[in-house]
């Protein structure tokens, strides 16, 4: 290659993977702080429980738009670091000006069809005759940004993908500062409820939009976007929406189960039961953020060394990244466990939102740290290029596990509406130990196998 910046295949494993994670956890952080806040002001305008709810219920849909910019965000960037490892640069460049277009075309797709479809699929998702006008509001001025969300977040893996990290966390920052600046003036100032929730959302997406291309069409950028590239190759688009579909299917399945949930909880319990499932939702993205920001910022780095044949050096990082999530894992764990009020009254402080809110608490989140092992196994599948695998890790915790011990469990016991909330922590066990120990067949020992070939000596 013409540029050795960011040379992945040299130095700590460590080192690398922490200076990617901490600016990704970081700025992940901050993006979930905006929605955050997005939920604590309409949790506390005018019957704003079923504005909150309302909220929740356009969630899932607001996911499955985010799954298609995951397609191909993490799809396209592993891709474009194992390209960028085994040093054919144009190629890579290529990868990631097809994904550009994808994001664009998706983008302006998905828009029409979820405008159209918007009032069968809010029902569909959990809501009822009460909170539909909330959910229609903040969604139909949603959807209007959907071309910027996809390339915001579709094309900021390819600046972490280059050993950026920082300036990934740029994109995610921008959005949120300013979405947090203008909350509280639509929502409260200019009157506008939820639709100013969602505005500000809109506006702060095209920030980020502007600002990731504008980085990875400057000086600074090893790979840049050029037009020339963002002709659509099918051979290209294929491959990225193969590696791509296990992150759709994340989502996906997360949608799912979104949705089973709402509904289940909504028979079971009423709007208070989804109510609290909205805030369960919004606690688990912030206690994820240092799980998701190792996990996260270990791909490139595998990717890298994947595509420069350095296999001891993938190995050192599966067990350095997944060690390291299982801390990150734990520490939020213990404090929602011990002080489960403390997070609820950040929403919303209805004496019985509380009352039934701390024990729904306390079972969802029970085995929470186990779920760095499902992420490990898919993470590693996902940075070597193995859609297969991937997209099996993907499916099996939410949609074979949770989903269907979601609809079962409240049926079992009397258990009810806690029986939704206890599908969680049995699928956190289950399934994240069975995908970390198929990985451990599929992937680390296959690996070992090639590094002993490859350096019989033991040479570091």
């Amino acid at each position: 290659m013409d540029s050795k910046q960011n040379d992945f295949s040299q130095g700590s494993i460590p080192k690398a993977i922490i200076s990617l994670a901490v600016p990704m956890a970081f700025g992940q952080l901050i993006n979930i702080a905006y929605n955050i806040v997005d939920r604590m002001y309409i949790g506390h305008i005018p019957d704003g429980r079923l504005a909150f709810t309302g909220m929740g219920v356009a969630l899932p849909l607001i996911s499955i738009v985010l799954g298609f910019a995951n397609l191909v965000g993490s799809g396209g960037a592993p891709l474009c670091s194992i390209a960028r490892g085994r040093g054919d640069k144009d190629e890579a460049e290529r990868i990631m000006g097809n994904a550009f277009m994808l994001l664009v075309l998706l983008g302006a797709v998905l828009t029409a069809v979820c405008l159209v479809f918007k009032r069968p699929l809010l029902y569909l998702f959990g809501a009822s005759d009460a909170t539909y006008p909330y959910a229609s509001d903040y969604l139909t001025v949603y959807l209007l940004g959907t071309v910027l969300v996809m390339i915001s977040f579709g094309m900021n893996p390819f600046i972490n993908a280059q050993g950026f990290g920082k300036f990934g966390m740029v994109t995610v920052a921008l959005g949120a500062v300013i979405n947090i600046i203008l909350d509280p003036v639509f929502i409260f100032v200019l009157d506008m409820g939820v639709t100013g929730a969602a505005l500000a959302s809109v506006i702060a997406q095209a920030a980020s939009a502007f600002w990731v291309v504008r980085f990875l069409s400057g000086g600074k950028a090893i790979l840049k976007l050029r037009l020339r590239h963002m002709a659509l190759k099918l051979k290209i688009t294929a491959r990225i929406a193969a590696l791509g579909v296990s992150g759709f299917v994340m989502f996906l399945t997360n949608s799912l189960v979104q949705i089973v949930c709402n509904k289940t909880l909504l028979y079971y319990g009423g709007d208070l039961y989804v109510s609290i499932m909205t805030v369960i939702n919004a606690i688990r993205e912030v206690a994820s953020v240092g799980l998701m920001g190792i996990v996260s910022g270990s791909v490139p780095v595998l990717s890298y060394n994947y595509g420069a044949q350095k296999y001891g050096r993938i190995l050192q990082g599966i067990r350095f990244s997944t060690t390291a999530g299982l801390i990150a894992g734990a520490v939020p764990w213990a404090l929602i466990m011990l002080f489960p009020t403390a997070f609820i009254r950040i929403f919303n402080s209805d004496p019985e939102l509380l009352a039934h809110g701390v024990p729904a608490f306390r079972i969802y989140f029970a085995t929470f740290f186990f779920m760095t092992f499902q992420m490990s196994g898919q993470t590693v599948s996902q940075a070597l290029g193995r859609a297969k695998s991937a997209i099996f890790f993907s499916l099996l915790r939410k949609a074979f596990i949770v989903a269907p011990l979601a609809v079962l469990l409240p049926r079992l016991w009397g258990l009810g509406p806690k029986g939704v909330f206890l599908a969680e922590p049995v699928s956190n066990v289950v399934g994240g130990l069975a995908c970390f120990i198929t990985m451990i067949f599929i992937a680390y020992l296959p690996l070992y196998r090639l590094e002993k070939a490859s350096n019989p000596a033991g040479k570091p």
